[in-house]
């Protein structure tokens, strides 16, 4: 039985997934739901499948989406689809490794006297620093510096701040006068 990283399949997955524009929501649907099946039969190489789960994992309502998905897959070189017409035994299904990695990835910023074995975690989105994000951080500074409530310590205000009676609560009312 062969190997399967777990996070690198689906990654390499997702990759095909990315750079396939035959694909809608209902294949990689349908994907991941035959992953899983294929995760809880501990990556045979072979595996049986019944529709009617199959369809309710994957959220497909359809039985003919289900199979022209499903088809599409196979055809498409994502799955090999072999289907059965006994209900008792189900449609069996062989899934590809899409694994692209080798080995782990080792993180490689250290020091010139330090080896690590740390796993690289490289950001895919790295954070590019302009002037406008400058300026925020600055704003950021200035509000976390203000004191809103003229405060001169956090223990005691300079001043008492007088609320208003918008509801007009604290004068007599005459009840006897329409609103």
């Amino acid at each position: 039985m062969e190997e399967i990283n777990y996070i690198g399949h689906l990654n390499g997955a997702f990759g095909q997934f990315s750079k396939d524009g035959r694909l809608n929501p209902s294949h990689v649907s349908l994907y991941m739901s035959l992953f899983h099946f294929w995760n809880s039969c501990y990556f045979r190489p072979e595996f049986y499948i019944n529709r009617a789960e199959v369809m309710q994992l994957s959220k497909i309502g359809s039985t003919a989406t289900y199979h022209r998905c499903i088809k599409e897959l196979s055809h498409w070189g994502y799955i090999l689809y072999q289907p059965s017409h006994n209900p008792f035994k189900g449609s069996k299904i062989k899934m590809f490794n899409f694994d692209t990695s080798v080995e782990q990835d080792v993180n490689s910023y250290c020091d010139q006297n330090e080896t690590s074995a740390e796993q690289a975690l490289i950001p895919i989105n790295k954070h590019i620093q302009t002037i406008k994000n400058k300026k925020n951080i600055d704003k950021r500074e200035n509000f976390k510096n203000e004191n809103p409530f003229g405060f001169q310590t956090m223990d005691k205000p300079t001043e008492l701040v007088q609320f208003r009676d918008n509801l007009k609560t604290g004068e007599e009312k005459n009840y006897g006068e329409p609103l």
